[in-house]
């Protein structure tokens, strides 16, 4: 009896037959820097799939500044106009969405791919477009496409849009990001180990509290690291009251005062970095750099590094908020209104402890 036999190549899912003769492919992926970096391994499957054709990618502003000097594997980038469901903001340009639209169908698209959500409202958008064939996700009640992935919350966001690529036979040639473009950076030498912290998340329930940052800074400053402590805006107050814990030189704030491609750098040319479960983290580990995270424990199933040589995750168990001990509704409903971190019940030594091994971890060799 003869053995069954399987589809070449290593997959997620169960891979559908490829297109024929696609030549230009777009893919549709709004959110933050992070957001990015999830959808990156699936969109290198398509790269290889189709080596003949242009992928471009219907994004956000800070996308397109991510990767102005690293394109690949992108041949461009189109950004989204304020639309509900796809790029969030006000006011609501129906002109711009218009414009947008026949901008992109003018590009005569072969293949459209849908990986932001549910499909909802990005499904509808993704078919204005014109695409001769339609692959993504669909949760109940949303537009169907052409192939179709059953939208579940508790799926991890690389596999998914991996098995979203697997719907439009594109094997996986990577399991986690890489980004890729330009010249890599020469390796620091001669000078200060150096930890970037991110104290950030969109949510603030994901995030560990300044204080406990700020005792791992000054631990790793009394033994010559150099600190820089990142983020934007919303985390100047928390940066400061890391910079002022330390009370150290080594120990530094450069939050809301750096550009994002000059973060970019910093990350990469960086030993560490400690973060939330935030788009910094996942760009420090797209560029090659060892990271320690936390993560509220359901995050994980959907965002936390695979490996583990050099990332290093740190789940917070709290099941209930804080202050009210109301319960957490599965997937993305709602909670309560109350902002108390989730993930507090991480230790400070079990995370110094990672950051301190890391810091001693070679990268592997270029």
């Amino acid at each position: 009896m003869q053995p069954p036999s399987f589809p070449s190549g290593t997959f997620v899912g169960e891979l559908g037959p490829r297109f024929d003769d696609v030549r230009q492919i777009a893919v549709l992926r709004g959110g933050g820097i992070g957001d990015l970096m999830f959808v990156l391994p699936a969109v290198e499957s398509l790269a290889a799939a189709y080596p003949e054709a242009e992928i471009v990618l219907l994004g956000m502003p800070s996308h397109a500044a991510l990767l102005a000097d690293r394109p690949a594997p992108f041949s461009a980038v189109e950004v989204l106009p304020v639309h509900p469901g796809v790029r969030e903001g006000s006011p609501v340009d129906a002109a711009a969405t218009e414009a947008f639209v026949t901008r992109v169908r003018a590009r005569e698209l072969d293949l459209a791919v849908q990986a932001h959500g549910g499909g909802g409202n990005s499904n509808p958008f993704l078919l204005r477009l014109g695409a001769r064939h339609t692959v993504g996700t669909a949760a109940p009640g949303a537009p169907r496409l052409e192939r179709n992935l059953p939208y579940r919350y508790f799926q991890h966001e690389t596999q998914r849009w991996l098995e979203v690529a697997a719907l439009a036979g594109a094997p996986a040639v990577q399991l986690e990001a890489q980004l890729r473009g330009r010249t890599p950076r020469r390796p620091r030498s001669d000078v200060p180990a150096r930890l970037v912290v991110h104290p950030g998340a969109t949510d603030p329930r994901r995030r560990w509290p300044p204080a406990r940052f700020a005792e791992v800074a000054d631990a790793v400053a009394r033994r010559g690291v150099e600190v820089v402590v990142v983020g934007d805006g919303s985390d100047r107050a928390a940066a400061a009251e890391i910079v002022a814990h330390a009370r150290s030189p080594l120990v530094t704030s450069v939050a809301d005062r750096i550009s994002l491609p000059a973060l970019v750098d910093l990350l990469e040319d960086s030993d560490v970095v400690l973060a939330n479960d935030s788009g910094p983290r996942h760009v420090a580990m797209a560029v090659g750099t060892a990271t320690v995270g936390v993560f509220w424990a359901p995050n994980m199933i959907n965002a936390a590094p695979v490996a583990r040589r050099r990332h290093r995750v740190h789940p917070g168990w709290t099941m209930q908020c804080p202050r009210c001990g109301a319960p957490l509704a599965s997937g993305d409903e709602l909670r309560c209104d109350h902002e108390e971190s989730w993930v507090a019940d991480v230790t400070v030594d079990a995370v110094l402890t990672d950051v301190l091994e890391l810091l001693e971890t070679p990268r592997a060799p270029a």
